[in-house]
């Protein structure tokens, strides 16, 4: 992707987002850590996770939609050698789950005017679209330029030229009228990764893929033994739920 060490951009991707999202953040529901019941005594961690499949429906996201964001994260965060990528972790199906919650119909934000374009980040949220509107006005618009400009919708693409639309909506390079594609882009992105690392009780990071490739404990009691050690973390990741990696 664009604007990443292109020798390896998925492994200094992961490197950023660590200091972009706050794990407690996207993976923070209310619940409290999940104890341990024993110790464990494995001297090193297992490989990445296999992608976990299944028959998964979405429940806000139309057919064509669904085929979009599955494109999207799936160039987003790629698997490659490093392991499974954001698609088989089940970012996809994270984004269509947060769709159906207050936080996609702007339930939580004050989303009354004025609404000042090019505002600092300090001020804010500034525009008129939820996270829902982003998504459905946005899919359909990038959908309709593809097919005016190549001939087929954007999930119907090869992964390079998946990567090239991608490239001119974060540079703002695709004009959509009055659509605002670069926030449609950076929506995307963050969804994706809150997808890739949140914790699986959300339905995104199945099998802990994503806490696994950074080494991350994810819910333990205690780890902070091994914070100051500049060494791996030794032991598997451990969900909410108790499940381990």
């Amino acid at each position: 992707m664009p604007e990443h060490d292109q020798e390896n951009p998925r492994r200094d991707f992961l490197r950023k987002t660590l200091t972009l999202i706050p794990v407690v953040t996207v993976a923070s529901t209310g619940l409290g850590m999940t104890a341990l019941a024993a110790t464990e005594t494995s001297p090193s961690p297992k490989p990445p996770g296999a992608p976990v499949t299944g028959d998964y429906q979405p429940t806000f996201f139309t057919k064509e939609e669904w085929a979009f964001v599955q494109a999207v994260v799936s160039r987003l965060i790629p698997a490659d050698d490093l392991g499974p990528g954001a698609l088989e972790a089940g970012a996809a199906e994270f984004i269509d789950k947060q769709m159906n919650t207050p936080y996609a119909t702007g339930a939580l934000w004050f989303m009354q005017g004025p609404f000042v374009a090019d505002a600092p980040s300090e001020m804010g949220y500034q525009l008129q679209l939820v996270p829902q509107q982003l998504y459905r006005l946005g899919i359909a618009a990038v959908d309709a330029w593809c097919k005016d400009t190549h001939g087929d919708v954007f999930s119907a693409k090869d992964s390079a030229t998946r990567d090239r639309i991608l490239q001119q909506m974060e540079s703002g390079a695709l004009s959509l009228d009055d659509f605002p594609v670069k926030a449609f882009f950076s929506l995307m992105v963050q969804n994706t990764r809150e997808g890739f690392f949140c914790d699986p009780v959300h339905g995104g990071n199945k099998g802990m893929i994503g806490w696994t490739q950074i080494g991350f404990p994810g819910a333990r009691a205690d780890f902070m033994d091994w914070v100051e050690r500049n060494e791996q973390y030794p032991f598997p990741a451990v969900s909410i739920r108790g499940e381990r990696a």
